[in-house]
């Protein structure tokens, strides 16, 4: 059982709780409201599973040549290709069948969201992620439609200020992997060639600096008057973030979160002082 969850990487589920935003800041805490998007979550994490599982079978043997990610569950051969195969198929089907009953109804806007966040992802896999700048901008994607997906399941606007803290936020955390990726002389992205550090660390400044500016300007527009004194537990978040990727051999956020205990507690604290603000309060 335990690769087959390292096969579907369920603590990369964590993304994912981007699409309770929109039901935290629109404070419509129905019953109704509150399935759909916990059914949402389960709908967008397996169709996360299934590409991730794609990209396994076709980089398996790229992978089986790389000091690390040769121990992924098909590479190392822990899980056939033919496994792998029934596995992602259950889990797409899954996901559409759960959009389904979260949404009611068959053609929806959630499900339009769902299948964009496929076709970016099979666009980025199937060649897109060697275009510099284009594979940050499709990344970054992956993360506003998170956003928006929840946001239409349970049919509420998203904050102008919110879309662009989480536009900025994700192309400093997807600037910051590539960044990380130049520095490991095991990674071999073709696109890193056309990538230099400096331009990153230029460009990952001025997305700290606008997520920064957004959220302060999203906080001051919710109606809790309070809600700004979480601006500086992000800044604190993003300041660890940022050491403990200068020092790590890792760049992915998620990684770091669980290799990290301070990182993590703050994230956690953060979390708790939103829910007692905007939910509690």
């Amino acid at each position: 059982m335990k690769r087959y969850i390292k096969l579907i990487r369920v603590k990369h589920w964590i993304k994912n709780g981007l699409i309770f935003l929109p039901l935290f800041c629109s404070f419509t805490f129905s019953k109704a409201n509150i399935i759909s998007t916990i059914l949402a979550f389960f709908a967008f994490s397996f169709m996360a599973s299934f590409i991730y599982i794609i990209n396994d079978i076709r980089d398996v043997e790229k992978d089986r040549n790389h000091p690390r990610k040769k121990n992924r569950p098909i590479a190392s051969g822990a899980v056939s290709v033919k496994k792998a195969i029934f596995v992602a198929t259950f889990l797409i089907i899954t996901s559409l069948v759960i959009n389904l009953l979260a949404t009611r109804t068959l053609f929806n806007p959630a499900l339009g969201f769902l299948l964009t966040y496929l076709i970016v992802n099979v666009c980025y896999s199937f060649g897109m992620k060697n275009i510099p700048i284009v594979d940050v901008a499709l990344l970054t994607a992956g993360f506003v439609i998170r956003v928006y997906y929840g946001a239409a399941i349970i049919s509420v606007p998203v904050s102008t200020w919110l879309f662009l803290t989480i536009l900025n936020a994700s192309l400093y955390l997807g600037l910051g992997k590539r960044k990380k990726e130049l520095k490991i002389k095991d990674e071999v992205r073709p696109v890193l060639k056309s990538y230099n550090e400096n331009f990153i660390n230029n460009f990952m400044n001025i997305c700290l600096t606008l997520v920064i500016v957004f959220y302060s300007l999203w906080t001051m527009e919710q109606a809790d008057t309070i809600l700004y004194l979480s601006v500086p537990l992000l800044i604190v978040l993003f300041m660890q973030y940022m050491l403990f990727m200068e020092t790590s051999d890792e760049g992915d956020p998620i990684t770091l979160l669980f290799q990290h205990k301070s990182l993590m507690i703050t994230a956690l604290l953060y979390a708790l002082f939103m829910i007692v603000v905007m939910i509690i309060l």
